[in-house]
């Protein structure tokens, strides 16, 4: 397509606390191979941190880069607040810890040509800066981690169910009316259903990668798979038929191990082979998820993905039900036309 005839794209950012991570994911976005016009549009949280500072300096530097505040901090709403501040015609959301590849945003416009899809996505390319997070990454990247998550794994240019951050039409979005703001977590996978649901086409392609930098502690990363499990049960409640047998393996294990505890402590030694037999499968699973890393990485990758699991798990067994009825309750999200 002649660069006259490219359309003009916003890309969007919701960030907070992403002093480490945001002027590199800016300087990916400016340094696109797309001669299309482009704004970047950051929307800011509540950060602790020098977030709001760097985004100043960005501003300061590069009259494309915008912001808008989002006092709330919830990711949801930054990116319906950076949506309605933004004006051009495709919409591409960006993480404050994201690194988009050089041709990333020529690819998803091309792509969006070509298959007529409202959105389309490709990998989340987990790279790690130390031992833990090179293990966070190659768990995120197993399927022995994450199941068969094509935007994970990798796979074959299809029509998904989602796809990680996105590229969007705008007027998918508006018809939507944007992000479900009751979705603190899973509002990706519950806006790409709504788009589904209505007819839309959700592609995803290998061609898009994106890299993503793990969480930098235990800590952080059960509570982000906690939280991935708990709202990713409100979508199943919501969404009635939006979960598949892939969704149940985490919380199935949990309640197994648990299980296999109480009757190996209680009843008979035999109730550890379940515990045992699960600590096993990830031993082994992490051998070839861990090829080609440091030793200090490798041995650090059941760990990631035991946290992983039963985080995950735990979440969506104790997913409040309360949750669903406040998210029924706002039903239709807000947003759009700016």
């Amino acid at each position: 397509m002649p660069p006259h005839q490219l359309p003009a794209v916003s890309v969007i950012m919701p960030v907070l606390n992403e002093e480490r991570h945001l002027r590199n994911a800016v300087r990916h976005i400016l340094e696109q191979e797309y001669d299309g016009e482009m704004e970047v549009v950051i929307a800011l949280g509540p950060s602790a941190d020098r977030t709001d500072e760097i985004a100043a300096e960005l501003v300061a530097e590069d009259p494309r880069v915008h912001t808008v505040p989002n006092p709330t901090g919830r990711t949801p709403a930054a990116l319906n607040a950076a949506i309605k501040a933004s004006r051009h015609p495709v919409v591409v959301r960006v993480d404050g810890h994201g690194m988009l590849s050089p041709d990333y945003i020529a690819t998803a416009v091309r792509l969006l040509e070509e298959t007529g899809a409202q959105n389309v996505g490709g990998l989340m390319h987990a790279e790690g800066e130390n031992d833990w997070e090179k293990a966070v990454a190659a768990a995120m990247t197993s399927k022995v981690g994450v199941g068969n998550a094509a935007f994970h794994t990798g796979g074959e240019a299809a029509p998904a169910e989602t796809v990680y951050l996105g590229v969007f039409r705008r007027e998918a979005l508006e018809r939507q009316g944007g992000y479900n703001e009751e979705f603190i977590r899973a509002q990706d996978w519950e806006l790409n259903f709504r788009i589904r649901e209505a007819g839309g086409l959700i592609w995803f392609s290998p061609e898009l990668k994106v890299s993503y930098r793990p969480r930098p502690s235990v800590r952080a990363l059960a509570k982000q798979y906690k939280d991935y499990g708990r709202w990713r049960h409100v979508v199943a409640r919501f969404h009635q038929g939006s979960i598949n047998l892939r969704y149940l393996a985490p919380p199935t294990a949990v309640v197994a191990i648990a299980a296999g505890i109480v009757v190996g402590a209680v009843v008979t030694p035999w109730g550890f082979v379940i515990p045992g037999g699960y600590l096993a499968a990830i031993v082994a699973g992490s051998l070839p998820a861990g090829k080609g890393l440091p030793v200090a990485a490798r041995l650090r990758i059941p760990v990631a993905l035991a946290t992983m699991h039963m985080s995950w798990g735990w979440g969506f067994l104790t997913s409040p039900r309360a949750l669903a009825k406040k998210v029924i309750a706002s039903r239709r999200p807000a947003v759009m036309a700016p």
